[in-house]
């Protein structure tokens, strides 16, 4: 039996049953059956089988039902009737009896169609695998990291290459996922779960070999990665070697301290997950430090924050923690409102260089309006326990977040390739290196520069994102015998959450490339999570954030400290 009407039968039928609870508690007449049978098709088509797994689908089916409730009977419904959807005590009370439907559906969706898969495997036996020939590997292509430009590299080749079995993919990186850091500052707030911005790479990929290990070295001339290994039960270091005809440098980015050892030494870092957890979990620390802190000064320093860089990733975390830190004030009826002080340090005349300046003034008033503090023109020169030296002054705290500076991956440093003045690998229009054959770069770690315009192009995902499909194209063409084409790509915009439900959006007008729409507020918030939770990889992942955001509006933050401080 096809693959694709089998799946589409069940998620039909179960949908259908399923849809009894809908009809039962929501009052949308002939349109509640199908509504849940398109809901119940597209579960099945996006839920890869997995026998008897039928807690697991009553969880996740149940969970759908949430954000379902929210999105349809919530938003949505309201709108197409004219209504303005509205969130106080009174309206919540009387969307209960279809929340409790939707859950109820989900839950029910999530077992029928268990059942049914395990019917029809019964009957039918296990879905037909594709048949891959046994054929001989021509071709190596190893990509070295597993961020946007990397994993999206692979996914591009995987896609070119899926009719040619002789050539074969392998990504490398650090950990076995990939981190959607748009949504980083969200869980550094206390706003979304750490797993649930982060996709298995193993999952994702289907074709590619995935090697989870530390890049140790590339020896050029005999065209082999060098990886680390986890020493054995000897507790001696092992190596591996991975042969490549053609490699991809996509290693991203690391903070950059400038050379000032004391702040690398004290300050926290913002690139990865754990970071985030860390920020999270020193926020608590220090209010369940000041709340038995009897010194007002020693207080003041326990609750002031500061983050160092007000590009996007400073302004972000700014906004988050300064919602988190309000938001939990009311466990710690001890401290006030007035003591605590979220500081941002710029060394520009404003925030957000990334945008116009009208929207830069704009989140920067917001901000303030709701307790950031902002220091401008103004560098951080050192650090100490305590203490944060600035170029003039400086702050007693006992938190100070860098987000200042970036640099491409150390490795880069250790190969005799050239490089810009970042110690980004310098690449062609083609991202190919000059004079390297078989080698490329994309993402933070390449100096991409416009094929069509001849400016250097920003390190930022949605470029990585297109570098990548120019580049999976340019290794096919190659691999053909046929010219590669020059990378171009038109900025779609910008778009910074700073916090309370506000946003900054400036967008590219599509038939006119050079000016932008630019709005803030409300609107342009819904529009940065509708947008970021669009590109969040995998149904999965967009149903627990879906849910998650949906828990905010009606419960605090959480203040559980997940991870050992010390």
């Amino acid at each position: 039996m096809n693959r694709s009407f089998r799946r589409n039968s069940i998620g039909l039928l179960s949908g259908a049953i399923a849809s009894t609870a809908l009809t039962a508690t929501l009052h949308y007449g002939p349109w509640s059956l199908p509504l849940g049978v398109a809901i119940g098709v597209a579960y099945s088509a996006a839920v890869r089988p997995t026998r008897r797994a039928y807690a697991d689908n009553l969880m996740a089916g149940g969970s759908l039902g949430v954000p379902l409730w929210g999105l349809i009977s919530v938003i949505t419904v309201p709108l197409l009737f004219g209504q303005m959807p509205e969130w106080n005590a009174e309206q919540m009370r009387q969307h209960f009896p279809a929340l409790v439907g939707w859950v109820v559906y989900g839950a029910l969706l999530g077992i029928i169609n268990q059942a049914l898969q395990d019917g029809a495997e019964y009957l039918f036996g296990p879905e037909p695998a594709p048949k891959v020939p046994a054929v001989s590997v021509d071709k190596r292509i190893v990509i070295l990291g597993g961020g946007f430009a990397g994993m999206h590299a692979a996914e591009c080749l995987e896609e070119t290459l899926r009719g040619d079995a002789s050539i074969s993919l392998t990504l490398v990186n650090e950990t076995n996922a990939l981190l959607f850091t748009p949504m980083l500052a969200e869980v550094a707030g206390s706003s979304l779960e750490p797993s649930h911005i982060s996709t298995p790479l193993r999952s994702t990929l289907r074709r590619t070999d995935f090697i989870r290990g530390v890049v140790a070295g590339v020896d050029l001339e005999k065209r082999f990665v060098i990886l680390d290994s986890d020493g054995g039960a000897d507790g001696l270091s092992s190596r591996r070697e991975i042969p490549y005809n053609h490699l991809i440098f996509a290693l991203g980015s690391v903070s950059n301290y400038l050379g000032m050892t004391n702040i690398e030494k004290f300050a926290f870092n913002f690139k990865s997950l754990l970071d985030a957890i860390r920020i999270r979990n020193r926020i608590i620390e220090m209010f369940e430090r000041a709340d038995v802190e009897s010194d007002p000064l020693l207080r003041s320093s326990l609750l002031t924050f500061v983050i160092a860089g007000g590009g996007f990733a400073g302004v972000e975390l700014a906004g988050a923690l300064n919602d988190f830190a309000h938001g939990i004030l009311a466990d710690y009826p001890r401290l006030h409102p007035h003591e605590l002080n979220i500081m941002l340090v710029h060394s520009r005349d404003r925030v957000l260089p990334e945008l116009s300046e009208s929207l830069a003034r704009y989140a920067q008033e917001k901000m303030q309006l709701r307790g950031v503090s902002f220091r401008l023109n103004t560098r951080i020169v050192d650090a100490h326990p305590g203490m944060v030296l600035l170029s003039d002054g400086e702050i007693h705290t006992e938190t100070l977040v860098w987000t200042a500076g970036t640099a491409p991956s150390p490795l880069l440093k250790s190969l005799p390739l050239e490089k810009d003045k970042r110690g980004a690998l310098l690449v062609d229009s083609t991202l190919a290196l000059q004079g390297c054959p078989g080698l490329w770069a994309i993402g933070d770690c390449a100096a991409v520069t416009d094929a069509a315009t001849g400016r250097p192009c920003p390190p930022t995902a949605q470029f990585a994102l297109r570098e990548a499909e120019v580049l999976a194209s340019n290794i096919r063409a190659q691999l053909e015998g046929r010219t590669a084409r020059g990378f171009h790509f038109d900025s779609l915009g910008a778009l910074c959450v700073v916090g309370h439900q506000t946003a900054c959006a400036e967008l590219r007008i599509p038939f006119a490339r050079s000016k932008f729409l630019r709005f803030s507020g409300l609107f342009a918030w819904f529009l940065w999570r509708g947008i970021y939770l669009a590109k969040l990889p995998g149904l999965e992942r967009k149903i627990r954030v879906l849910m998650d955001w949906t828990i905010e509006l009606f419960f605090p933050r959480d203040i559980v400290q997940t991870i050992d401080l010390k």
